[in-house]
C-alpha cells in the first residue's frame, strides 16, 4: 500500500532544513494566519512533498503539518488520515505516532475531540518513545474537550511526574487516585 515510499536522506535534510525555517515566516506561526507567510512556508513543503514518489505518505504527512502548524487544522485532518491510510507507521514508526499526536489535536480543534481519544488512547500501550508525554497531553486536552477532566489531569500528572526532581511517587499516586474508583 505505500508503494515508492522511501525517500532519500537529502530529502529527509531538506525537509528538516524547512522547517527549521518556519519561524523566519512570522505570519505562518499566527494561530489565525492566513497571510502571504503562511502560504509561501506552505508552498516550500509542498514543492518538497512533489518529490516523494507516487504513493508515499511522507509528502501527505509534511502538508498536514504545515497545515496545521499555519492554524488549519480543517486542512490537515484529510491530509494526516490519507497519510496513515496510506502507511505512515508502517513507512516511520515516529512519524507516524506524530501523525496520531497532530490529528488527533486537529481533530479536537475542529469539534471531533472523541475521534481523537479513540485514536490516541492505544498509544498508551506502544511502545515507549520520546513522544509518550506528547500522547498523554494531547489525549488529555482530547478528555478536557469532553469534559473527562479527572480523567486528563491524571494523564498529565502521570506524565509530569517522572521529570519532577522529588515527589515523584506521591504525584503518581495522585494521578491514578483521580480516576480510581474511591473504595
Amino acid at each position: 500500500m505505500c508503494e515508492g515510499a522511501p525517500v532519500n536522506q537529502d530529502w529527509e535534510d531538506r525537509v528538516t532544513a524547512a522547517w527549521a525555517t518556519f519561524d523566519d515566516y512570522p505570519e505562518a506561526a499566527s494561530i489565525s494566519s492566513s497571510a502571504a507567510g503562511a502560504a509561501d512556508f506552505r508552498d516550500l513543503i509542498d514543492a518538497l512533498a512533489a518529490e516523494v514518489p507516487e504513493g508515499s505518505p511522507l509528502g501527505l504527512f509534511e502538508q498536514a503539518c504545515a497545515w496545521d502548524s499555519t492554524g488549519h487544522s480543517d486542512k490537515a485532518v484529510p491530509l494526516y488520515q490519507e497519510a496513515l491510510a496510506r502507511g505512515l507507521s508502517e513507512v516511520s514508526q515516529y512519524k507516524g505516532r506524530r501523525a496520531k499526536i497532530q490529528l488527533s489535536s486537529s481533530l479536537r480543534n475542529t469539534g471531533h475531540a472523541e475521534e481523537g481519544v479513540k485514536l490516541l488512547t492505544p498509544e498508551l500501550d506502544a511502545p515507549s518513545d520520546e513522544l509518550d508525554d506528547a500522547v498523554r497531553a494531547c489525549l488529555a486536552l482530547c478528555l478536557s474537550s469532553l469534559g473527562r477532566d479527572r480523567e486528563g489531569l491524571s494523564l498529565v500528572l502521570g506524565a509530569l511526574a517522572p521529570h519532577l526532581p522529588r515527589y515523584q511517587r506521591s504525584m503518581g499516586n495522585y494521578a491514578r487516585a483521580l480516576v480510581e474508583p474511591e473504595g
